[in-house]
C-alpha cells in the first residue's frame, strides 16, 4: 500500500470504532484526509489495536515522519557545554529521549487536532503509547501529581523515549510554589533518563503554553535547573530546549549566551 492507501485504510479502521460516526465520508482532499486521521487518532480512547492495524499505522507514521525530516543531536551545535537550542517539530528530533508536557491523567490530549505538543506526539507515536500511558495510571490508581514524570517507549517516533512530566498551571499571580514545581519537573525528568541510559534529552517549554507560566522566567528556571543539576550529578548528557515558536527562541538565546 501506498501512503494515500494507508490512510485510507486506517481512517476506516478507525470510523469503525466510532458509534456515532456512520455515514461519515472520507474526503478526496489528502489535507483533509490528514486532519480526519489524526483527529479519529485525538478522540479514540485506550483499546488494544490488532496486529494488522498496528503494523499499517507504523509503517504510516513513522513514513510521515520521514517525510517532515529527522534531526539528529549531532547535526545540532552547541550554544553553552552540553546545552543545545533548537527551535523544530520534536517529534522529528531522534535524540534518546523527548520531553512531554502532560496532564495529571497522563493519556494525551483528547481534543481533535489540538496544537499542543501533548497531542502532536501522541499522534506521531501512535496508539499504543496512549494504551501505555493507561495502563502505567490504571496501575498507579491516582492522576500524576505537579513536578513529577513517567517514561514510556516513543513507538513511530525517532526517539528512543518519551517522558511525559505535568507541569504547574498558573492562574492569576506566579508563586513560588509554581516555580519550584517547573524545576521538580526537570528534575524528575533528568533523573529518569539518567536512570535509563539517556545521553541527550530534549525539553519542551513546559507549562508556558495554555498552561499560563510566563516564559521568561519558565526558561530561566529551566536552564539554571538543567545546569544545576548536570553540576551535581557530574552529568555529560546532551540536553536540547527545543522552541517552536520566535519568542521562545529569543529568550533562550538571551538567557544561554
Amino acid at each position: 500500500m501506498n501512503q494515500q492507501e494507508k490512510r485510507v485504510f486506517l481512517i476506516r479502521r478507525l470510523l469503525s470504532e466510532q458509534p456515532r460516526a456512520g455515514g461519515v465520508e472520507i474526503p478526496a482532499d489528502e489535507n483533509e484526509q490528514k486532519r480526519l486521521l489524526r483527529g479519529l487518532f485525538n478522540v479514540r480512547l485506550p483499546a488494544p489495536a490488532d496486529e494488522a492495524f498496528l503494523a499499517v499505522q507504523d509503517e504510516y507514521l513513522r513514513e510521515a515522519i520521514a517525510e517532515k525530516g529527522v534531526t539528529t543531536p549531532e547535526a545540532l551545535t552547541p550554544i553553552r557545554g552540553d546545552l543545545y537550542l533548537w527551535k523544530g517539530d520534536i517529534t522529528t528530533l531522534a535524540c534518546d529521549a523527548i520531553v512531554n508536557a502532560a496532564n495529571s491523567g497522563m493519556t494525551g490530549c483528547y481534543v481533535p487536532c489540538h496544537n499542543c505538543i501533548d497531542n502532536c506526539i501522541h499522534t506521531y507515536a501512535g496508539v499504543r503509547l496512549r494504551n501505555t500511558c493507561a495502563e502505567i495510571m490504571a496501575r498507579q490508581g491516582y492522576e500524576e501529581p505537579t513536578g513529577q514524570a513517567k517514561i514510556t517507549p516513543a513507538y513511530n517516533l525517532p526517539c528512543r523515549y518519551v517522558i511525559h512530566t505535568v507541569g504547574p498551571i498558573v492562574q492569576g499571580r506566579l508563586t513560588g510554589r509554581h516555580r519550584e514545581q517547573l524545576a521538580s519537573c526537570y528534575r524528575s525528568c533528568l533523573a529518569l533518563a539518567a536512570e535509563n541510559g539517556c545521553e541527550s534529552i530534549a525539553f519542551c517549554c513546559i507549562s508556558t503554553g495554555v498552561f499560563g507560566f510566563p516564559k521568561q522566567e519558565a526558561a530561566e528556571i529551566a536552564v539554571q535547573t538543567v545546569e544545576d543539576w548536570k553540576t551535581e550529578k557530574n552529568s555529560a548528557v546532551k540536553v536540547i530546549f527545543n522552541v517552536f515558536g520566535n519568542e521562545d527562541l529569543a529568550i533562550y538565546r538571551r538567557i544561554l549566551a
